[in-house]
């Protein structure tokens, strides 16, 4: 529909997180956006493995559809190589922001790189001037809360959240995460899966 926001959500790793786990978030996020969104929810490949380089080239044909004043959300190690992605080739759509939900920090002083990590520059390679927020529960036992701290360090200008009784779905709650989207854009939601 003209004149709806965009948003990118991109799925979690894990076998069946897509239609199990993750679309519960994508609903979520629909309920507390309300109107004037478009949600894109592509299933990535191989979810129950997840490879770098397969989600990225995925996830950048998802990024060339995007207009100007998109969002991205990235889930858990979704959110991991959304960055990562955004950092090694930003879309050439003008983000509004940049959103990662219980995003594992892939690199030094987080989880073991194993042929992929995130850069130590990560900050200063994501677009310019384009926010970032780092949403993660406190009670998140997949992806530990600490790992917020090091995308604050790794991303000097990210927002960090940190949510009290939240696991690593949030809790099926994206309220905050709504509230940041929906700063500036009022309209109608869809879901496009």
């Amino acid at each position: 529909m003209a004149g709806n926001r965009q948003i990118l959500f991109v799925q979690g790793g894990g076998a069946g997180t897509y239609d199990a786990w993750d679309d519960k978030l994508v609903a979520a996020l629909g309920r507390a956006l309300g109107e004037g969104y478009e949600i894109r929810y592509p299933c990535m490949p191989d979810e129950d493995d997840p490879d770098p380089v397969r989600w990225a080239a995925a996830l950048r044909r998802e990024l060339a559809d995007l207009e100007d004043g998109a969002v991205v959300v990235g889930h858990s190690v979704g959110g991991t190589i959304l960055v990562h992605t955004l950092a090694e080739r930003p879309p050439e759509a003008r983000l509004a922001a940049v959103v990662l939900v219980a995003a594992p920090f892939v690199g030094r002083d987080g989880w073991p790189a194993d042929g992929f990590g995130l850069p130590d520059d990560l900050g200063a390679r994501l677009p310019h001037g384009i926010p970032v927020h780092v949403f993660h529960g406190l009670a998140d036992e997949t992806a530990p809360p600490s790992h917020a701290g090091l995308y604050a360090r790794a991303i000097p200008r990210a927002r960090v959240h940190r949510l009290p009784g939240r696991d690593h779905q949030l809790n099926d709650d994206l309220r905050e995460v709504a509230e940041v989207i929906r700063s500036d854009a009022p309209g109608r939601t869809r879901v496009i899966a």
